[in-house]
């Protein structure tokens, strides 16, 4: 298990960015779950964002890549618009407990 952040740190509707071993990730908080992704767009293999911790649409509903603007739906990471349509974000395994917000090894 490799430590991401405290649960505050990843408010309601908010995303935030991530790197264990190197490997990039971002992290969205919907409805109260936490999702974790790999940053890596399937469509030209890029992360997803231009600022860091900045990975979601004006409405805060949906994974935006900011390259290109592929739309991904945050609980699942299917591209739902844009030149990848159909492919997914990698999805990985994450726990949250009383310390805060795990990734799954």
């Amino acid at each position: 298990m490799h430590f991401l952040c405290a649960s505050t740190d990843l408010s309601e509707g908010q995303s935030r960015a991530f790197s264990v071993a190197g490997v990039p990730l971002l992290g969205v908080r919907r409805h109260g779950q936490v999702f974790i992704y790999r940053n890596r767009c399937p469509h030209r293999g890029i992360t997803l964002n231009w600022a860091p911790d900045s990975f979601l649409d004006e409405s805060a509903s949906l994974i935006q890549c900011a390259h290109h603007g592929a739309q991904f739906l945050i609980e699942s990471g299917e591209c739902v618009a844009g030149p990848c349509a159909g492919e997914w974000l990698e999805a990985l395994d994450c726990l949250e407990d009383s310390q805060g917000i795990w990734l799954s090894e």
